[in-house]
């Protein structure tokens, strides 16, 4: 609380910074929506379908995506590291 009075009294000083008490950045977590967009752009095809499931402690996001051709095929993308297993 002593750096917050000091600079509330000094006008021209800055704020404090803030650091950071890990080192370590919260992973990034790949979103449902980011993951249809990544496989109709990646396929070319739209996706029909697509459902959440749990493996190994991991999410994944299963796709049914359907191909101008009619070729329907499902494609799963890990969460946590956007890798199509």
């Amino acid at each position: 609380m002593i750096g917050a009075a000091v600079w509330a009294a000094s006008p021209s000083a800055s704020p404090p910074r803030t650091v950071a008490t890990s080192p370590r950045v919260a992973p990034r977590h790949l979103t449902m929506d980011q993951a249809v967009r990544m496989a109709e752009r990646r396929y070319k095809a739209r996706v029909v379908r697509v459902e959440s499931i749990k493996r190994g402690g991991r999410t994944v996001y299963v796709l049914r995506l359907l191909d101008q051709r009619g070729r329907v095929f499902t494609v799963r993308i890990d969460a946590s590291s956007g890798r199509i297993p």
